[in-house]
């Protein structure tokens, strides 16, 4: 079976920027794929050129098993896209923007307020159906937009960072209603920055940088690539984190790194619960006193800081005296 997105050395320059340098990409129908990198790295500009609204240089693409670039047309009837930012109208009522987007998809006057009031209480936006958009939260903004995007009832779904700016509530209900749409059958593909998000909801991600996909796998596969466990260790007192890096250097089998607003290094270990009880000795005899250590196993964030040398801005931001790479 096709896969229901696919990309095959998709090319896009700005000027003298790369934006898209040669990215590949497949998505099996039904499941998601996480397309994960920082700001600048690509993503966005890949979701534009799958549901049609960049060109690309060179390269091609297919959704749905249409051609992008030959029948955009016949691709955007069978998309639905939300984007970083909910682009609903905010002088008319929730119930308002969902029927509008029924009526511009040739739906009949009678079907879109059906569809509007399905989804409207799916989104458990009911209550505020009626009341104009700019009086909505951020939260309920991001649902009546995810909800617009779902009026027709695509095949294909594509989320742009959908949770970006919202409170650890509302992300967990988008969430839970990106889970009910895979379940019955809709494909995704989903980027974001949260590196949590990507470990819950992708059966597949995508690292990408600089335009490039640099890694492909599920959670598990990529965290088993940098392989080990890690060792946290907070110190008390600032003045002494060159102290306990030198000291768990000698532990560390790759590079460690220091969050100095937090006073938190990490290094990549090998030996287990061993080494935690080594370092804590080595620690307490060069009289660094810790406000807390462990041992935990690899995370997406130690994937992306050990391929890109940096993390996602969600997860700290590029390398700044605040979190740094110890070479």
């Amino acid at each position: 079976m096709a896969p229901a997105i696919q990309a095959e050395n998709l090319v896009k320059t700005f000027g003298d920027v790369r934006a898209l340098d040669g990215v590949s990409l497949d998505v099996p129908e039904g499941t998601v794929l996480g397309l994960l990198g920082p700001n600048g790295a690509g993503k966005t500009t890949t979701v534009r050129v799958l549901t049609t609204l960049l060109r690309p240089d060179s390269g091609s693409a297919v959704v749905a098993g249409v051609d992008v670039l030959k029948h955009p047309n016949r691709v955007r009837s069978m998309i639905g896209l939300s984007g970083q930012y909910a682009a609903v109208d905010e002088y008319l009522t929730g119930r308002e923007n969902l029927r509008m987007v029924g009526e511009l998809y040739q739906m009949s006057g009678r079907a879109a307020k059906a569809r509007a009031a399905e989804l409207l209480e799916w989104f458990n936006l009911s209550e505020a159906a009626d009341r104009t958009a700019k009086t909505y939260s951020g939260g309920m903004r991001r649902r009546l937009d995810l909800a617009a995007a779902l009026v027709v009832r695509p095949p294909v779904m594509f989320l742009d960072e959908p949770t970006t700016g919202l409170d650890p509530r509302n992300r967990m209900a988008l969430w839970e209603v990106i889970e009910t749409l895979v379940g019955q059958g809709t494909t995704l593909l989903l980027t974001t920055q949260y590196l949590e998000e990507a470990d819950r909801l992708a059966h597949d991600i995508a690292v990408v940088d600089h335009g490039r996909v640099i890694a492909r796998g599920t959670a598990d596969q990529l965290k088993a690539q940098i392989g080990g466990e890690r060792v946290e260790v907070v110190v008390h007192d600032r003045e002494l984190i060159g102290t306990a890096v030198e000291a768990l250097s000698g532990y560390a089998v790759g590079e460690a790194s220091v969050e100095r607003n937090t006073r938190r290094i990490t290094i990549p270990v090998t030996g287990g619960a061993k080494v935690l009880a080594d370092v804590i000795r080595d620690l307490d005899a060069r009289d660094v006193e810790i406000d807390d250590i462990g041992l935990r196993r690899p995370t997406l964030d130690d994937v992306f800081l050990s391929l890109t040398g940096h993390l996602t801005e969600s997860g700290g931001g590029e390398e700044t005296p605040a979190r740094e790479a110890v070479r």
